[in-house]
């Protein structure tokens, strides 16, 4: 059997990850990548030892699918002109500057065939992916997604640049329509938003808190869910975490204190109570995992994990967290 034929577009930081890694994707052939600045390809082509393609069209000649990683504002040219030959596509996100985008991008998908993933990368982080066994209708979710002050990025708010994973992972794990928004934050370094925080709630009665800074003194990227059968405690950026439950012990506990007492807790306090079960990975890159099932979605083994109409649902919430927290400080200002 062929192998699929793959190219990257853009080669900034992430797409360079991206054309390093497809290089010994099983089942795929790496057939080169087009960047805009001549001087960026002959450094990458040296680097990594892939031909760099002068043109976009001249790339598309060759490709079967492409990684989309230039700057968002040129997601719906590159999309259109791969999705108009058919060539399948990995959007990095988030998947468009606009709603409005995202739907011209997703009309031309269904036009031609071709499968659109999103590059929601946190989807395959090794604690998302060790928590997977344990998750069971989550209630309430909290994140924090803390980084100190880089000029990258800056050139759209916080909340499209950072808090759109967490968005993503929320309505992933929740897996029902939102039902309202409220949302506050500020610019501090920078014209946009730079420390952000929502409240989203579900229409199946989940809520989310999410928070997320570029202008923090350190570096944060943690998910904690409740929900029925315990509480997960999830450290994105170490890939690690844990899974808290009550022993069996609990059934008894409730009883009495539904009787109207308070029966007093065993030695050891409620630690003896608890069940802390670790969650460790796998070791494996994220961006691999994402990269290896995005082949597997054009092989048709199975739908994309993030596809693009989960993409576009990512992005009109976060757009909308975006004018609420506008309408804000709007209405700060004016008091």
């Amino acid at each position: 059997m062929s192998r699929l034929r793959f190219g990257v577009v853009g080669t900034g930081s992430l797409g360079f990850h991206h054309a390093r890694i497809l290089r010994d994707v099983d089942g795929v052939e790496m057939v080169g990548f087009h960047d805009s600045r001549a001087e960026r390809r002959s450094e990458v082509a040296r680097e990594l030892g892939i031909e760099p393609h002068e043109t976009l069209e001249g790339l598309l000649d060759v490709a079967d699918a492409i990684v989309v990683a230039v700057p968002t504002t040129a997601h719906e040219e590159v999309a259109l002109a791969a999705l108009a030959r058919g060539v399948h596509l990995l959007v990095e996100k988030p998947m468009a500057p606009s709603v409005e985008a995202a739907d011209r991008i997703l009309a031309a998908a269904e036009a031609s065939g071709a499968v659109v993933q999103i590059g929601h990368v946190e989807r395959f982080n090794q604690a998302i992916r060790a928590a997977e066994p344990y998750l069971d209708r989550p209630l309430f979710i909290e994140s924090h997604r803390m980084a100190p002050f880089t000029p990258r990025g800056t050139d759209v708010a916080v909340v499209l640049d950072l808090m759109i994973h967490d968005v993503d992972l929320v309505q992933g794990l929740v897996g029902a329509p939102t039902h309202e928004i409220a949302a506050s934050g500020l610019p501090v370094l920078t014209p946009n938003i730079d420390i952000a925080n929502a409240r989203v709630a579900f229409e199946n009665g989940a809520v989310a808190n999410l928070t997320a800074s570029r202008v923090s003194l350190e570096r944060m990227r943690k998910l904690r869910i409740f929900q029925p059968s315990g509480y997960l405690s999830l450290d994105l950026a170490a890939g690690t975490g844990e899974f808290l439950r009550l022993r069996k012990e609990l059934p008894a506990l409730s009883a009495g204190v539904k009787s109207g007492g308070f029966p007093e807790l065993p030695e050891g306090g409620l630690e003896s109570l608890v069940e802390r079960v670790p969650l460790q990975g796998d070791g494996a890159e994220p961006l691999r995992k994402e990269l290896e099932s995005f082949r597997d979605a054009v092989l048709g083994l199975h739908p994309p994990i993030v596809s693009g109409v989960q993409g576009r649902a990512a992005l009109a919430v976060t757009v909308t967290i975006e004018e609420r927290i506008h309408h804000h400080v709007a209405d700060t200002r004016s008091a």
